[in-house]
């Protein structure tokens, strides 16, 4: 580097006030921003390792003092840093604001500037919290922001952050300097700049609204969890993908001996072969006409060869691998794996580099066997004994996540957490009864819908089917469309047999219903006369300033639409509109930012699933402070802790009776946690 940060500092951070978040509107606030340089695609890699790497540097600062003028510090051309900025960095009391902030605290960790998370204060976590985008230059935009996010920024993070190709024009270099585009690297300066400007003026737009002080907890918690992070089986890893090259390899000659395709790997080409084969036209080879397919060609045994090879190449988790191969760091523990707020507006997390929350599901027993065949990279034994080598290595992605040496897994989650939640919330009386006693929702609902014996609903009968269908799609006023989505078709249903679900279930839930009409009403009311609005459901209170509609939760906690406003709107087939309620967000379908509809079903799920992951976090919170054991990862509502192999059994117990400790604001909750110990991570 051009210069030598040499400090090694670690300060903790102890606000003596309520909440940290109005602490710092009475306190000094640091704005910084950095752009930097490392060989490492932070893309695929992440922060954590795109930082470790030997060539990583600082090149630029941008920083400012609470109102004062932004300064920028050019590291790269020799600039010493500033003797204001490095006392506000060292200053406890000097709160340092930077969006997405972990990634400023781990570059200035790795010069030399240990300051921990309690003093980091992340607009992007608070532009999440208030409903808005997690990027920079999305906020910008919804906010439009004075000093926006300049667009010149990916161009020049491209030529300055990362190598450059090795060309004659360029001398074969493979990293650009300042000297070689001076008036690049004087805008890059300027972009860095903007940053900075847009991060305070974000800051200052989204003062007014406080985010609570566990909330600060859990971001805190959130950053120790991801600098944690957690073991990977480097040998299973490398092994899984040495057997799916040379399985895929087997599976592809094979198939080209089978039907002459020059790659029968393409749809198109296999599609065609199939066609040509049957006189049969096959619109799509995806996951779901596979069984349709297999019945329709039954009689024709090449096709049905060719599907089944087809079925074993499409696998896909085997990328699981190649992600943690790439994220993996020196100790070969991945990290920065979870994005607290990154479900946006409920406030879950999301998963990031190896996605965790959509790991493919181990369903052989004794796992450990064809794990054990795979680390030897004996695919022929792992074939011989189940058929799909694919499959397994599928199965085999989750047991790559291990617990080091003298440890052991305590994995704990929540018993049917959203049915619990929206049992309380509602105050359905004879579902809090069953979370209260045995848990056997699909058994009892199943009970009240078809008015039989609770006996009658047993494992794998139809009426169970039914009742746990129904369950899992009509909670937040899903009809028809939502029994379909949840497979009522794969399971012979016709429509009118799924709309006599959706009658029952209603009918055995009259206060859930009744919910959903009273939230869908204070919504409306709250956003057209801008006023408090309260629920008797749990006191959930709707809000509206104009700018925001806000729900409060039973934690204390805010769930914020932004522009908020009524349009008429034709919904289904009727041809008068409907006054409609919509809000600003991101689109499902598009993952881009645009108008929303809303009801009081879809509020209702809003609302579940943000008292789930309140919960959840409470139950973190207890587990990092009531035990001494380490959360490695959290999975929707599972949570995976590293604990001594010595005495696990009474370990694992402290695990779960942190994670059934109910917070005050939900003392009647019918909280229910369970799990196992483990040396590598599994799906029980």
């Amino acid at each position: 580097m051009a210069v030598s940060l040499v400090r090694n500092v670690s300060l903790r951070f102890e606000p003596s006030v309520p909440c940290y978040y109005n602490y710092i509107a009475m306190t000094k606030n640091l704005f910084i921003d950095v752009e930097t340089y490392s060989s490492v695609d932070i893309k695929e890699s992440g922060a954590y390792k795109y930082i470790e790497s030997p060539d990583f540097e600082i090149l630029i600062i941008g920083y400012a003092l609470d109102d004062s003028p932004v300064k920028i510090v050019d590291l790269a051309q020799g600039e010493e840093m500033p003797e204001e900025l490095e006392e506000a960095l060292l200053d406890p009391d000097c709160v340092k604001v930077a969006h997405n902030a972990v990634f400023e605290r781990l570059c200035f960790k790795r010069v030399g500037y240990d300051v921990p998370a309690e003093q980091w204060y992340c607009t992007s976590v608070k532009a999440a919290y208030c409903g808005l985008p997690l990027s920079l230059d999305g906020v910008s935009k919804a906010l439009n922001l004075t000093d926006k996010k300049l667009d010149t920024g990916k161009a020049l993070i491209k030529y300055f952050s990362c190598p450059c190709k090795a060309t004659r024009v360029n001398g074969m270099r493979t990293r650009n300097y300042s000297e070689h585009a001076p008036e690049k690297w004087e805008m890059y300066k300027e972009y860095n700049k903007y940053d900075v400007l847009a991060e305070r003026e974000i800051f200052n737009s989204l003062k007014a609204y406080i985010i609570p002080e566990i909330e600060h907890k859990m971001y805190v918690l959130d950053q120790n969890i991801n600098d944690r992070g957690i073991l990977v089986d480097m040998e299973l890893a490398k092994s899984a993908i040495d057997v799916d090259n040379t399985y895929t390899s087997m599976l592809t000659q094979h198939a080209q001996q089978l039907t002459g395709l020059e790659n029968p790997n393409s749809p198109t080409q296999i599609r065609q072969w199939v066609e040509k084969k049957t006189g049969s036209v096959v619109l799509s080879l995806s996951k779901e006409t596979m069984p349709d397919l297999f019945k329709e060609f039954a009689d024709y045994p090449d096709v049905i060869e060719l599907l089944n090879i087809r079925k074993k190449l499409s696998k896909t988790s085997i990328k699981k691998y190649y992600a943690m191969l790439n994220c993996a760091m020196k100790d070969n523990r991945c990290r920065g794996l979870f994005q607290f707020y990154g479900a946006n507006r409920t406030g879950r997390w999301a998963g990031r580099l190896l996605q965790l929350q959509n790991l493919s599901k181990n369903h052989i027993s004794h796992i450990e066997i064809p794990r054990e065949l795979v680390r030897a990279r004996d695919w022929e034994s792992v074939e011989m004994l189940y058929d799909d080598v694919s499959d397994i290595l599928s199965q085999l992605v989750r047991t790559a996540l291990i617990a080091p040496e003298h440890k052991t897994f305590a994995v704990a989650d929540f018993s049917a957490i959203e049915a619990r939640v929206i049992s309380w919330l509602a105050n359905e009386k004879w579902r809090m009864d069953v979370f209260k006693g045995d848990g056997k929702i699909y058994e009892a609902t199943g009970s009240k819908m078809f008015n039989v014996p609770i006996s009658a609903i047993t494992k794998g009968s139809v009426l169970r089917d039914k009742s746990k269908i129904s369950e899992l799609a009509l909670g937040y006023e899903g009809s028809l469309g939502a029994l379909k989505r949840m497979g009522g078709e794969r399971m012979g249903l016709s429509d009118t047999e799924m709309m006599s679900l959706v009658r029952k279930w209603r009918m055995a839930n009259p206060a859930i219903v009744d919910m959903w009409k009273e939230i869908d009403e204070a919504s409306k009311e709250a956003v057209r006369y801008q006023r408090s609005v309260s629920c008797t459901c749990r006191n959930i209170v709707f809000d509206c300033d104009g700018k925001f509609m806000t729900i409060k939760l039973p934690s204390g906690r805010q769930l914020f639409y932004y522009g908020p406003k009524f349009k008429d709107k034709k919904i289904g087939r009727s041809t008068t509109p409907t006054r409609v309620l919509c809000y600003q967000g991101v689109v499902q379908e598009t993952k881009q930012w645009g108008e929303i509809d809303t009801y009081g079903g879809k509020l209702t799920e809003n609302i579940v699933q943000a008292i789930a992951r309140d919960l959840l976090g409470n139950s973190m919170l207890n587990i990092a402070d009531k035990t001494n054991y380490g959360i490695v990862s959290h999975i929707h509502d599972e949570v995976i802790v590293e604990i001594p192999i010595e005495n696990a059994k009474a370990r694992y117990d402290e695990v779960v009776n942190a994670m059934e400790t109910i917070p005050d604001w939900a003392s009647d909750f019918p909280l229910k946690a369970d799990g196992y110990i483990t040396p590598f991570y599994l799906k029980d």
